[in-house]
């Protein structure tokens, strides 16, 4: 399996939906909410085993209330919001740096990869996104409270 970095917040969620001027863009009800974060140096093969990762991650619960089902078992959906904010690094000073984060066209381009790779597994509706690069509001019901990182960073 290859090493990436790129950064994924998984949050288990009951809903949850984006807003980008005033416009619902896109919304779900349960499933998870991902932040996914792009690092200069990532690939298109970090991308896609990073969706494989996500859509097989066993994050809701089973009839023993145990998590032990992935979202390809419960049928749920996915929204993902691009954040470079991810890898904000506040290690000097007060004011956070984003030199760590992928230059927009490659954050795009792999966001779009691993977008379409969910898509791929899961079929098209049960993938919904944000708009790369737009000022969004996202509101969410975390389920659980269930948040988790995908990262080999």
């Amino acid at each position: 399996m290859p090493v990436f970095t790129m950064k994924a917040i998984i949050q288990r969620a009951t809903r949850g939906s984006v807003t980008v001027d005033g416009e619902t863009i896109g919304s779900i009800g349960p499933g998870t909410v991902i932040l996914l974060g792009v690092r200069e140096g990532d690939t298109e093969e970090a991308a896609r085993a990073l969706a494989c990762k996500t859509v097989n991650l066993r994050i809701f619960s089973d009839e023993a209330g145990k998590m032990n089902r992935s979202i390809q078992d419960t049928g749920g959906a996915i929204l993902v919001i691009s954040q470079f904010t991810l890898y904000a690094d506040t290690r000097k000073g007060n004011r956070p740096s984003f030199i760590r984060a992928a230059a927009p066209e490659l954050a795009e381009r792999l966001y779009e990869l691993y977008t379409a790779s969910l898509r791929a597994e899961l079929g098209p509706d049960r993938v919904q996104t944000g708009r790369f690069g737009a000022m969004m509001q996202v509101e969410l019901v975390n389920d659980g409270p269930v948040t988790i990182e995908l990262t080999t960073d």
